[in-house]
């Protein structure tokens, strides 16, 4: 879903540029494939500016650019797709995978000044599925412009250089499916215009940060790395419509700010870690969740009242956890529903409407459930996993008002607040 707005405002970025470029310097400027997420590598052609060089020497932050590029090209020690054969000369707009634009604070006074001719800076990199080997170099924190960084599918290793902090303009930066390691790259937390951070696919490791979730990013994705520890409390800050955690080494439980998150959230994911505890209240919150996959953990207790909330929910995945108690309405009365999988939990029990999903594709196998096929052998159901855990449950109206949730919700943050040490950072 995401990558597909991330296309999208790639698209309008560079269709802007081209409208602005035609408008100030009469050039036709072609829009290029494979400036997005996920879309691939420009033919070079496609690069606003390509082949089009200002008619006046160029400008110091394309000479910055010539520099950092050329930097990053020797730090490049294989280029299967010969792709930067292109990288040759100070014309860096003409480079295959860079793209030109007007910088945005000359947007505007190049076309009120028709004799003008507009300056252009590096806007975008695009390298995406190149197989590129080397290293990312302190040099690109020049490109002071360039609003996305699109690098998934390569083979960069090292760190993230601290000097990326300097990159003010960067909303997207993407270095899914490389070889990157050490810690979280805190650096990434300082560039004031992120939006969506893609880290997947790499060899990170050690704990998130506390500051994660408390900057402005749209999109977090750190799935398939090695991150351990527990989920900071701060995810309750994060305005963040898409965050997705899976196939990584995180415990302890889903943080009870959890309802606290911003309510445009529409995809969580924090499948295959090592979390425990409940399934917080506050997931009720988020009406235009569509996402929720939390399966393969160690999570126990009941299910919330508060998932019948979810009435965009399309995919819900409980699967392989100690979950337990009956499988109600609440959760088989969901009208958007395309995917349900609570196997392989501790559920003893189903409604009469969860009855009627039993044989249409939703998974409930092994269970405990009574009369069922495919269910757990019945050792393994006398003793309940969790069977003593308070999951903090508050009571709800019956049946429960969806609109009365934020209140309720947050009346039990302050009241589980309250036990917790005055040590802590978050309200």
């Amino acid at each position: 879903m995401l990558p597909n707005k991330a296309c999208l405002l790639a698209f309008l970025l560079l269709l802007r540029s081209t409208i602005h470029l035609t408008a100030a310097i009469g050039v036709s400027v072609g829009v290029g494939g494979g400036f997005g997420v996920g879309v691939g590598i420009g033919n070079g052609n496609g690069n606003v500016g390509n082949g089009n060089t200002p008619s006046e020497p160029p400008s110091s932050k394309l000479e910055s650019a010539y520099k950092a590029l050329q930097a990053w090209k020797s730090a490049i020690s294989d280029d299967p797709l010969k792709l930067l054969d292109s990288w040759v000369g100070p014309n860096v707009c003409s480079y295959k995978g860079v793209f030109c634009s007007p910088p945005q604070d000359d947007e505007i006074s190049s076309l009120s000044t028709s004799t003008a001719t507009a300056n252009v800076v590096v806007a975008g990199i695009d390298l995406n599925h190149a197989n590129l080997q080397g290293t990312l170099v302190k040099e690109l924190s020049l490109l002071v412009d360039m609003s996305l960084l699109h690098l998934n599918s390569n083979r960069f290793s090292g760190t993230v250089p601290d000097t990326f902090k300097d990159l003010v303009s960067l909303e997207e930066l993407d270095l899914s499916n490389n070889h990157l390691s050490g810690p979280f790259p805190i650096v990434t937390l300082y560039m004031p215009s992120l939006l969506y951070l893609d880290l997947r696919f790499n060899s990170f490791s050690g704990q998130l940060p506390d500051e994660l979730f408390n900057r402005k990013l749209d999109a977090i994705f750190l799935n398939n790395n090695q991150f351990q520890g527990e989920i900071p409390q701060s995810l309750g800050n994060s305005p963040a419509s898409v965050i997705n955690l899976a196939n990584n080494k995180l415990s302890g439980n889903i943080p009870t700010s959890f309802g606290l998150m911003g309510n445009k959230l529409k995809e969580v994911l924090f499948l295959n870690n090592q979390l425990t505890g409940c399934i917080p209240e506050g997931v009720g919150l988020f009406d235009e969740l569509e996402v929720f996959d939390v399966s393969f953990n160690s999570l126990m207790g009941h299910l919330p009242d508060t998932i019948s909330c979810l009435q965009d929910i399309e995919v819900l995945n409980l699967g392989h956890n100690k979950l337990s108690g009956e499988l109600s309405d609440v959760i088989c009365s969901l009208t958007s529903l395309v995917n349900l999988t609570v196997a392989y939990n501790f559920f003893s029990g189903l409604s009469q409407q969860c009855s009627r999903l039993f044989n249409i594709g939703f998974d409930f196998s092994g269970n405990c459930i009574p009369g069922r096929d495919m269910q757990r052998p019945q050792p393994e159901c006398s003793v309940i996993p969790g069977g003593t855990l308070n999951c903090l449950r508050i009571p709800t109206p019956r049946p429960l008002v969806c609109a009365s949730l934020p209140r309720i919700i947050f009346s039990n943050n302050m009241q589980s607040s309250s036990h917790h040490t005055s040590s802590s950072s978050y309200p």
